[in-house]
């Protein structure tokens, strides 16, 4: 099985879909949030079985890719093989290696790695593209993360020549902090999906993504 990715996507926003089981209502809040301009969006549903996400999937793919998103999977090798996506895979979630093996030698395969730099560097060896760190902050969807700082961030961003991403609790009040720290990919959740206004929050992001990296290409 090959997927459609060869590169990374650029830096920026990484929009990650909350647990909504309503397939209007998460269509609509995602079609709201994409204003936001994010280069990734993982698209994640704890609540439902396979065949209602691949029901989802099947309306939020052509939303987020004609928005100029890279789509990723949580937890899925087979819906990230079937919508022709990267996978993004926590530590009890398979093996890298079997995911690399299924989705082919281009596929965006993430892992979450907390705040274990040896775990990165493992799952880098296993043929990750990226790794996420994280909680970065108190986070409303996972309160009992273990936490990872700013300087684990540095130090991974000396030592790996990967994507980073972040997530966690981050806010576009902590955005500017996290990108000087390394990150090159920004969570969120709850600072869109639960804003007040969600519209206005999500022009918001869209004009820090336009002050921090400006014309940066949608891939690398």
């Amino acid at each position: 099985m090959q997927t459609r990715f060869s590169r990374s996507p650029a830096r920026g926003l990484y929009l990650i879909t909350p647990d909504e089981p309503d397939d209007g209502a998460l269509f609509a809040a995602l079609r709201t949030a994409l204003a936001a301009r994010p280069v990734l969006v993982q698209y994640r549903n704890k609540a439902l079985d396979r065949a209602a996400r691949a029901r989802q999937l099947e309306r939020i793919a052509p939303l987020v890719r004609a928005a100029g998103a890279a789509l990723v999977v949580n937890d899925d090798v087979e819906l990230a093989a079937q919508f022709e996506a990267g996978v993004h895979l926590g530590k009890d979630d398979g093996s890298i290696v079997q995911a690399r093996r299924f989705l082919g030698p281009h596929a965006l395969i993430g892992a979450s790695c907390y705040a274990e730099l040896g775990r990165a560097q493992a799952a880098l060896a296993e043929g990750a593209s990226y790794v996420a760190f994280g909680a970065m902050y108190p986070s409303p969807t996972k309160p009992q993360a273990s936490r990872a700082s700013l300087e684990l961030l540095r130090r991974a961003r000396a030592e790996l020549a990967v994507p980073i991403a972040v997530i966690g609790g981050i806010t576009l009040e902590r955005a500017d902090e996290l990108v000087a720290a390394g990150a090159d990919w920004l969570a969120v959740i709850s600072d869109l999906f639960a804003a007040p206004d969600p519209l206005e929050r999500a022009l918001a992001w869209a004009a820090w993504h336009n002050r921090v990296f400006g014309t940066e290409g949608k891939e690398r």
